[in-house]
């Protein structure tokens, strides 16, 4: 499994306890989701391995797990490390909701500039995410919040938004 097809579930924190579990932080929306998790791939040295386990309790975004068939210091060495699943198991967004990493190369059109570039990526700072978008060599950063984003469309690879009043003046000089 490369990692392009993968998507970053969270990462191994630490031990807990004295009997191997270790502590996942699930960088999810609904962490109680993956309750009935089995397995995921660690990213080491570059490489994703499948590793097998058992969900113990989930509490907030911490899961606390207990790895099938490595020893405690194995499953200690494992800190630090990245978590990723497939790509395919993500549950499919429909409507005005999307995943970050699936927008990336769609065309923004504003409702008062028309066609303001292609999205780069999303820059998730933690106020709020950020539309990178690129259009003749100039960046432009648009907010990543519902009152902007009034449709995607998946099929056409385009999503249309009403940007602030004189934001993308400021980027394009207009």
């Amino acid at each position: 499994m490369k990692q392009e097809e993968c998507y970053r579930l969270g990462n191994i924190t630490k031990p807990f306890g004295y009997k191997g579990q270790m502590v996942f932080f699930l960088d999810v929306d609904s962490p109680e989701d993956y309750a009935d998790l089995d397995s995921a791939f660690v990213e080491i040295k570059g490489n994703l391995v499948p590793y097998f386990f058992k969900v113990d309790k989930i509490n907030g975004n911490k899961a606390i797990v207990t790895f099938e068939d490595i020893t405690p210091d194995e499953a200690h060495a494992l800190a630090g490390h990245d978590l990723y699943l497939p790509l395919d198991l993500l549950p499919e967004l429909t409507g005005n909701q999307f995943y970050f990493h699936e927008v990336t190369g769609f065309k923004v059109i504003d409702s008062e500039h028309g066609d303001i570039g292609t999205i780069q990526t999303i820059i998730d700072y933690p106020a709020q995410p950020l539309f990178q978008i690129m259009k003749n060599g100039t960046e432009i950063l648009i907010p990543v919040i519902d009152p902007v984003i009034k449709k995607v469309d998946r099929e056409q690879k385009t999503i249309y938004i009403e940007a602030p009043n004189g934001l993308i003046d400021l980027y394009l000089g207009s």
